[in-house]
């Protein structure tokens, strides 16, 4: 098999879908392009802020692309790369774009609240309780995880490190230059990534070297800062013109196997039972953001619904931004099966799955006359720019989520953890920064796991709505069943292993998040069943 035909049939694959199934999806849930978003009517200047589908779509997509899309391809190819394949494009289409449109969509219609405020809506007060509480949580395993993983790269590479914090001098300059003095947004653009390329350049020259607890302490203050101030300074700009490194890596990525054209070596099936690990649940598991992450339902209802223009620019971003992150995992899948066996083992074992992606990209690249050794580096460096999106990202949604468990809509005066976002802030970056010094590696297991159930969750809360305004749910029905069969089985297996090894600190966890969803479960049934549908308004 050729990686050309591969890459080609994908990316065809995944336009066709958005053209029709994309559109289809719009009609059936009603998306109105002339009525008015949350972020006109409850504009705030600070979280509530109209952005044009090209900046939102920058913001969406550096948020949730990370190396999520990139790593979890790789791992799953020991399976072989036909059920990866298929995973993608069948999982991306018919699961996550949905997810991710539907997330986005639902939470515009709910004012631009959390996953967790549609489930009080639309199933209770109590479902939207236990989910605040686990979003909550996953989100500080994340902060803890990311904040360790951004100071490690700033460490091993300092040039990530310069380059980095000129994008975030940049980003500010170029949200004031765009929203305060009215610079045309294309002139911006050019200007902005012409600059950000010189930033890469500078890092290059400049590295910034300092240790990996001086890192920490300075991250955990960017996130605190990057969580309260208004987005149109820091937020949009910067994702926006991250974005434009995601977009010439995977440009550079596509033309070079154009021209590369490699046959696959890896083996297109490798079996059910590969060391131990069972392709069911596993693979629906590790591919994770190359198909479906509930992390992607987190960002689409915390940040990216409070941006939205008009509901028209919804199906650009929640579903074209995630068919684009489909394309990149596909991408990913190829850089491990064109080499195969011992190389594969060699790039794995001195890097990881982040390794064998660069080496891969660099080596492709070189076809279109730009050496490996600078192809390499520049793919790196954008994965690292991309982690630091997440960073805040996390920071900010859950800080949203946090605000919205203490909320109570029957009361006048709200507590001051609702109203004083530095707080409420102030909490979260504190026992993130906690987790992130001491312990977060004992429950990172169960992270995969968490977050495939969050994705279920998302799909339960939108196919609850849809069906209390009377609007067709049944293409949620089969992925958020499938979802939760995945998740439950692997928090089975998670819970049978630790038991083994003593580990009750991952037992206990995995219990309470088998017990939330089925907590959540039958609640939901009798909404979807109609026994308790509430005839809302859409």
């Amino acid at each position: 098999m050729n990686s050309l035909f591969l890459i080609s049939s994908a990316i065809i694959i995944f336009a066709i879908a958005y053209v029709t199934y994309g559109a289809w999806l719009s009609k059936q849930w009603g998306v109105d392009p002339s009525r008015e978003t949350p972020a006109h009517t409850m504009n705030d200047g600070v979280d509530y802020v109209p952005a044009s589908a090209p900046v939102l779509l920058g913001h969406h997509f550096a948020s949730i692309a990370g190396a999520g899309p990139i790593v979890g391809p790789i791992v799953a190819a020991i399976f072989g790369w036909i059920p990866v394949m298929l995973w993608i494009i069948i999982g991306g289409i018919f699961f996550g774009g949905v997810q991710d449109y539907g997330s986005l969509f639902a939470s515009i219609r709910h004012d631009g609240k959390s996953i967790g405020q549609i489930i009080e809506v639309n199933i209770g007060k109590t479902g939207k309780r236990l989910f605040a509480i686990f979003a909550w949580l996953t989100l500080l395993l994340v902060v803890a995880a990311f904040v360790n993983i951004v100071a490690n790269t700033f460490v091993s590479v300092p040039q990530a490190a310069t380059a980095s914090t000129l994008f975030i001098l940049l980003a500010v300059f170029f949200g004031f230059a765009v929203y305060r003095r009215g610079v045309p947004l294309a002139i911006g653009s050019v200007i902005g990534v012409a600059l950000l390329f010189a930033c890469i350049w500078a890092g290059m020259k400049f590295p910034l070297v300092l240790s990996k607890n001086t890192w920490i302490i300075l991250l955990l203050g960017y996130i605190f800062v990057a969580s309260v101030t208004p987005v149109w300074i820091l937020l949009q700009p910067r994702d926006y013109l991250n974005s434009y490194l995601l977009y010439a890596m995977i440009a550079g990525a596509v033309l070079g196997l154009l021209m590369y054209r490699p046959e696959i070596q890896l083996a297109a099936f490798s079996g059910f039972n590969v060391g131990g690990k069972y392709m069911f649940p596993m693979l629906f598991v590790t591919v994770a953001c190359g198909a479906i992450s509930g992390f992607h339902s987190l960002v689409g209802s915390g940040t990216s619904s409070k941006q939205i223009d008009k509901e028209s620019d919804a199906k650009l971003i929640g579903y074209g931004g995630m068919l684009v992150e489909c394309v990149l995992a596909v991408i990913a899948l190829i850089t491990a099966a064109y080499i195969g066996g011992d190389k594969l083992k060699e790039l794995l074992s001195n890097g990881g799955p982040i390794n064998v992606f660069s080496d891969g990209v660099g080596t492709f690249m070189t076809r279109i006359g730009i050496p490996l050794e600078v192809g390499k580096p520049f793919t790196a460096l954008a994965i690292s720019a991309f982690a630091l999106t997440s960073l805040d990202t996390a920071t900010r949604l859950a800080r949203f989520i946090f605000q919205e468990f203490f909320e109570d809509k029957t009361k006048e005066k709200q507590s001051i953890l609702v109203t004083n976002r530095y707080l409420s802030t102030a909490i979260t970056v504190g026992l993130g920064g906690l987790l992130a010094v001491v312990g977060w590696q004992k429950v990172w297991p169960l992270f995969g796991s968490a977050n495939q159930l969050l994705a279920a969750l998302a799909l339960l809360a939108l196919g609850a709505w849809l069906a209390n305004v009377g609007r067709n749910y049944k293409m949620i029905i089969l992925p958020m069943i499938f979802m939760f069969i995945v998740t439950l089985t692997a928090l089975v297996q998670l819970i049978i292993a630790n038991i083994k090894t003593n580990n009750f600190i991952l037992v206990l966890f995995g219990v309470l998040l088998f017990v939330l969803a089925l907590v959540l479960i039958k609640q939901s049934y009798k909404v979807l069943s109609g026994s308790e549908r509430k005839g809302m308004k859409a």
